[in-house]
Order: C-alpha cells, then structure tokens, then sequence
C-alpha cells in the first residue's frame, strides 16, 4: 500500500503520535507500507515554519531526512499532471496545498491519511 501523509498527520508521527487515529498509526508501522510526503507539504511546512507558525525543534530538513532513513519515507514531486488534474476538483476546500495533495492521490491513486473533512468531501481515498 503507498500512503500519502498530509502535513499534519506527518508532523503528528514525529511530535505527537497520540494525535493520530489508531488505524493511521497502524498502516504507517506495517512494512508493507509505503510512506509518501509530498513535497507540497514540505513547501507548506517549511513556509508555516518560517513564519513562526509552525515551532520545530529541529530543522525540517533534518525532520523530513531522518524519517527518510529509518522509515523509507519517499518524497512525492510535484508533476504537471498534478497540476492538471487540479482544474477538475470541485470547490469544496480553498486551501492550496491541500488541493494539490488531493490532485496528487488521485492522480497517483494513494491513500491519503488526512484528518482533514474538507479533503474527505473529495473523491479521493482517504483513511482516519
């Protein structure tokens, strides 16, 4: 299974794992599991972070790169098709960072673990 983690849900593994639901945290420890961060919210994160509103104890960079090592976390680029596949999405949810990750699972066809209910509303597959 490829899994595609929204930014919350990867910073709630890292810094508070009690956050997420049961079943998220369950996907993401079996080894058949592939760990997808797209680099949407590695932009959005970094972003939050620079303006004070998302407080790290260490860098991102060093957050994102040690779940690479010891999870096999895989980075998701942004492709053109992604981008395209945006103009189909109805209007149920403004934020962009999350209209793209949305575009990428359906795109990609991943699961995305989100506990977001604005991206639920979406015909994506997603798991809480």
């Amino acid at each position: 299974m490829r899994l595609l983690l929204d930014s919350h849900v990867f910073l709630w593994l890292n810094l508070e794992p009690e956050k997420c639901s049961k079943r998220v945290l369950h996907l993401c420890q079996q080894p058949e599991t592939t760990l997808l961060l797209s680099m949407v919210s590695v932009w959005e994160m970094q972003i939050k972070h620079q303006l004070g509103k998302l407080p790290l104890d260490v860098p991102l960079r060093q957050l994102v790169e040690a779940n690479q090592a010891t999870y096999g976390l895989q980075l998701l680029t942004i492709q053109s098709k992604h981008i395209f596949t945006l103009e189909a999405l109805p209007d149920h949810h403004r934020d962009p960072f999350d209209r793209l990750l949305i575009a990428q699972a359906q795109s990609e066809s991943l699961l995305l673990a989100t506990a977001d209910r604005n991206i639920q509303l979406y015909p994506v597959e997603t798991i809480w």
